[in-house]
């Protein structure tokens, strides 16, 4: 590699590596909140926290990457051009496209990177995260089940049981409802059992007391009842992962999906090869968000007003290559024979890199040449 590839790739390399680290910190700290307020509130501890902020990385970066692929390619191109050293190198002999060179070489390795992302980390992390939160349900579920302890399933409702049976039998319950705008309701007993029905758990309470405590007038009504049904689906929901999702399997398992999978998935077999082959499409998208900065920036000549007008345009083409991104996508969910669609958006980047490179190198053939006409009087 010559020696101009090596220190624009280095000058490449370290900015997409800050641009995608403040990026990532963003994206993490928004999901941050969102997940301390959920576990925290949950009652689960710190090492979850981070367990579950740790899986959700890889999804983050596969977002933040092509991010700062783009923004190194904009800022190292600018920088190089104020320096006059892009045009030093182009007075040594080097066309455009031989200039984009060392841009290939930093695309192939984001390149390479989204691929491990797209067909390795994300789906391992995403099955993982799915599993931890089904474990971290059941935990909530046996938690609401520990004698001797009140706890507050969710707001407004009050759970007391002394003690477990072996076969699963609750003694001396006690269940508060203050949820009701008009009443609050306590309801005891000196046995319960847990009985699932219709996909709804009621608590079947034997030999106890409900008492109603209107708020209107502050006054109370007892019932004692010989047995009772409370449904507690809300309090008691059943961790249940429900089959894998598409995300969760494997690149080769979405290229070739089985009616079992079909079903499990609850998904179509085209749109299960259209996210198949969309990875392979994602992992390109880093080449071509950083070949799109640095065309563009080439395109036009001095201005002392900046490049301003290069950067709108550079992400006016991004957002055309997304359009071009979901036109495909839809097109092969709707046809597996379509599946070719998904690809459309980097073969367009591609072409849209190729005119900017072939624009900036002849810029006479889009110029009006003068006629006899116009010429000196």
């Amino acid at each position: 590699m010559a020696r101009f590839d090596r220190y624009m790739l280095s000058q490449l390399i370290m900015l997409c590596g800050f641009f995608g680290l403040v990026l990532v910190l963003v994206y993490s700290i928004n999901r941050a909140v969102l997940l301390f307020d959920q576990l925290i509130a949950d009652g689960q501890s710190a090492g979850v926290f981070i367990e579950f902020t740790a899986l959700t990385l890889p999804a983050v970066i596969r977002l933040a990457l092509p991010l700062a692929a783009f923004a190194a390619a904009i800022y190292v191109t600018n920088r190089m051009t104020n320096d006059s050293e892009l045009v030093v190198v182009q007075a040594t002999g080097y066309s455009l496209f031989r200039i984009a060179r060392p841009v290939v070489y930093f695309g192939l390795i984001v390149a390479l990177l989204m691929s491990l992302l797209m067909h390795v980390l994300v789906p391992r992390s995403a099955a993982q995260l799915a599993l931890r939160q089904a474990e971290i349900a059941r935990n909530a579920t046996a938690r609401l089940l520990t004698p001797g302890t009140f706890t507050e399933p969710i707001a407004g409702v009050t759970f007391y049981i002394r003690d477990l049976g072996p076969e699963g039998e609750l003694y001396d319950v006690f269940l508060s409802d203050n949820r009701g705008p008009e009443d609050h309701v306590t309801y005891t007993a000196s046995r319960a059992f847990l009985v699932r029905e219709a996909e709804q758990t009621q608590l079947v309470m034997i030999d106890g007391m409900v008492q109603t405590l209107r708020l209107a007038d502050q006054r109370l009504f007892t019932t004692r009842f010989a047995d009772l049904s409370y449904n507690v689906g809300a309090l008691l929901t059943p961790a249940t992962t429900g089959g894998r999702r598409a995300a969760h399997l494997s690149t080769w398992a979405l290229l070739h999906p089985t009616p079992a999978l079909v079903a499990e998935t609850g998904s179509s077999a085209a749109r299960m090869i259209a996210d198949g082959h969309d990875r392979f499409s994602q992992s390109l998208l880093g080449m071509v968000a950083a070949l799109i900065g640095f065309a563009t920036l080439m395109v036009g000549s001095y201005s002392r007003f900046g490049v301003w007008r290069q950067i709108v345009a550079a992400i006016a083409l991004i957002v055309v290559v997304k359009a071009l991104e979901t036109a495909g996508l839809n097109a092969a969910r709707a046809d597996a024979r379509l599946w070719f669609m998904t690809y459309l958006p980097g073969v367009g980047g591609l072409v849209i890199v190729w005119a900017l490179l072939f624009w900036a190198s002849r810029p006479y053939l889009f110029k009006r040449r003068p006629t006899a006409q116009e010429g000196p009087a």
